[in-house]
């Protein structure tokens, strides 16, 4: 137990590390935040991908086998404990007696503290004994929990070291592969929901999903799915998220008056001239109701389309050439290029999960849950009566948890058996 305290003091130390650095920048962006010396203990502490990293990997290890050892080595005395709690005479035998009372209907006090219909025991000497023990089964709970959190632990543990993750994002109409995985996305459909406030309050995307490596009868086989916030998709084996949205625009380029290329482009993203791939137009925001602010600093005054301007940045050969803000009527002029952006939309970003261990984890955390009720609800409880030489009957009570509440419980069904016309 010692030592299970200890890792968990680790863990939650490397956890809050995790959590406080972020994951998965470079050297540049942590010498940036924090300084070169800091930079350089992050990556070489892989505090960059904590949660990945050999040493927090090691650490679930060893927490692991220390839960599988604690039930391995607390199995056999449980067990015996379970074969002794029902042997009526070494109860007497070691039990305090505080609740011990003098009466002369056991059977009604069993009744009232609802136990199940007491065995009859004569003791070696003679002795007339009525036992009974009810929820035996509550001296498994803390056993089955610890059992529990090993299988979820086991089952995050495996999901984050075998786990695949894709993104994909674009606009209705577009299809983009997901990876490596020979499925294709297609954006049917992409809704945002705003508020009075133009904060959002939902987004909603169709999507259709085909494998393009498998045919059946000569058709590929696809998935439809609507996937929103919080609502995700279970298509071919991975859940799909609804994770954010951004704007894109439509970006034209004609030269010497004849249209040379068109493509929809992402806030973030560029375009190369096809016949001048050195050249560059990178979209870099995007303004629906656009206004310079007080210090000069282009603003949007609200989410509606009233006043679209489109922020760019022209890159020759890597060398920025120019950045500038474009309203929708305004055309960019480079050389005997003629760039225009136009038709300003939402673009959906779908983040694809497989986890294949899962199902591990939602077992574990079941287990749990069932170990809790077992040991906060199934609470185990013992009930005696001797026949004395008088015949009157000395019944003792006890429940090792939540033992003053039992004690009171013990209390009243006496109470209720003198109240009968019984004698102490």
């Amino acid at each position: 137990m010692q030592f299970a305290i200890l890792l968990l003091a680790v863990l939650a130390i490397a956890c809050s590390a995790g959590s406080f650095i972020t994951q998965g920048q470079t050297y540049d962006w942590y010498a940036k935040q924090y300084s070169e010396r800091a930079a350089a203990l992050i990556l070489a502490l892989h505090l960059d991908d904590a949660f990945h990293s050999w040493w927090f990997v090691l650490i679930n290890v060893f927490l692991c086998i220390n839960l599988l050892l604690c039930n391995v080595l607390r199995f056999p005395r449980l067990k015996k404990r379970m074969e002794t709690e029902m042997d009526a005479e070494k109860w007497l035998q070691s039990t305090s007696g505080e609740t011990a009372q003098k009466i002369n209907r056991p059977e009604e006090v069993f009744l009232r503290l609802r136990m199940p219909k007491p065995k009859q025991i004569r003791t070696a000497d003679g002795r007339e004994i009525l036992f009974s023990f009810k929820n035996r089964i509550g001296l498994w709970g803390a056993w089955i929990c610890h059992f529990g959190i090993l299988l979820l632990i086991l089952g995050f543990g495996l999901g984050q070291m075998t786990r695949k993750q894709y993104t994909v994002y674009g606009v209705p109409g577009q299809t983009k592969p997901i990876g490596d995985t020979g499925l294709v996305l297609t954006i049917d459909d992409f809704q945002v929901d705003l508020r009075e406030d133009d904060t959002v309050r939902q987004y909603t995307a169709d999507i259709t999903v085909r494998d393009m490596t498998e045919k059946t009868d000569g058709e590929i086989h696809s998935e439809q799915a609507q996937i929103s916030v919080n609502n995700p998709a279970f298509l071919f084996g991975m859940k799909f998220y609804q994770n954010s949205t951004g704007w894109a625009a439509q970006v034209s380029v004609t030269e010497a008056g004849e249209p040379l290329q068109e493509e929809t482009l992402c806030v973030g993203e560029y375009l190369a001239v096809q016949d001048k791939p050195e050249l560059v137009i990178l979209l870099n925001a995007f303004y629906p109701d656009y206004l310079l602010d007080p210090v000069g600093g282009p603003m949007t005054v609200s989410g509606q389309l009233n006043n679209p301007a489109y922020l760019y940045t022209v890159y020759y050969q890597n060398q920025i050439l120019g950045m500038n803000a474009l309203m929708e009527s305004e055309e960019l002029t480079i050389d005997d290029y003629v760039v225009k952006f136009s038709r300003p939309q939402s673009y959906t970003l779908i983040q694809i999960k497989k986890d294949s261990f899962t199902w591990l984890a939602f077992v574990g955390g079941m287990v749990i849950m069932i170990g809790l009720f077992l040991a906060f609800y199934l609470l185990p409880v013992r009930v005696c009566a001797v026949r004395e030489a008088d015949d009157t009957w000395t019944v003792r009570g006890i429940c090792k948890k939540g033992g003053t509440i039992f004690r009171e419980q013990f209390a009243r069904a006496v109470k209720g058996e003198e109240e009968n016309g019984g004698e102490r």
